[in-house]
């Protein structure tokens, strides 16, 4: 990879869906192996997704989770109430955000990427909004190793697609918004991100993000 030849000097990347694998794949596979009923799961999460990802945002228990205002164990309870498996019975809460995300895999073309582009003297951050409160879901030596700044939603208070968590973002790689390139797998993250002047990539697959972000850094 050459070196970037304008103002970019920082990429910020999103976690779930971006690093590791699509997260519809990653939840229907933990739907099939427990056996619960997709339509108990969509009738529960399509509002509450809508409300939290859309054009009009309205707070839900993601909202809290996210931010850290609830607990894992309280989401995960508030969340198996409306689901049933396809046999009728009841759904586990103890440990449900574990068993959903638990067939998640790093994406190694994307841990590929962030080094190439570390090479070039770019400075790499992360920004995710976390399914729980803790660092706990992000495998440390791949933090360690990838990123020079790393921001998760239940450790700040504040989510994406919240404005101030795209500055906190950019602040702490050392950088203002127009000198970074953000990537993510949600539109509503990525139009926010834009509004505030980062360059932005909407990831669907590792070789067009790749692509895009060069054709983004020759320029």
């Amino acid at each position: 990879m050459t070196e970037p030849r304008n103002s970019v000097r920082g990429v910020i990347f999103d976690w779930g869906g971006v690093i590791t694998g699509p997260i519809i794949d990653t939840v229907f596979a933990w739907l099939e192996a427990e056996g619960i009923d997709k339509d108990s799961y969509t009738a529960a999460m399509r509002p509450w997704v809508q409300r939290a990802y859309g054009a009009e945002q309205q707070d839900t228990p993601i909202h809290a989770l996210e931010r850290g205002e609830v607990t894992d164990a309280e989401f995960e309870h508030a969340l198996a109430r409306l689901l049933v498996t396809t046999d009728g019975r009841a759904v586990p809460a103890e440990g449900l955000l574990r068993r959903m995300f638990g067939a998640s895999a790093v994406q190694s073309e994307m841990l590929d990427l962030i080094r190439e582009l570390r090479a070039t003297g770019l400075k790499i951050g992360l920004l995710s909004n976390s399914w729980g409160g803790t660092q706990d879901g992000y495998p440390r030596d791949i933090l360690e190793e990838l990123f020079d700044a790393t921001v998760i939603s239940g450790l700040v208070g504040m989510r994406k697609p919240e404005e101030r968590i795209f500055l906190l973002a950019a602040g702490q790689l050392g950088l203002e918004p127009v000198e970074c390139v953000f990537v993510d797998d949600v539109e509503g993250n990525i139009a926010a991100a834009r509004a505030l002047g980062f360059g932005v990539v909407h990831h669907k697959e590792p070789a067009a993000t790749k692509a895009e972000l060069l054709e983004l850094l020759a320029h």
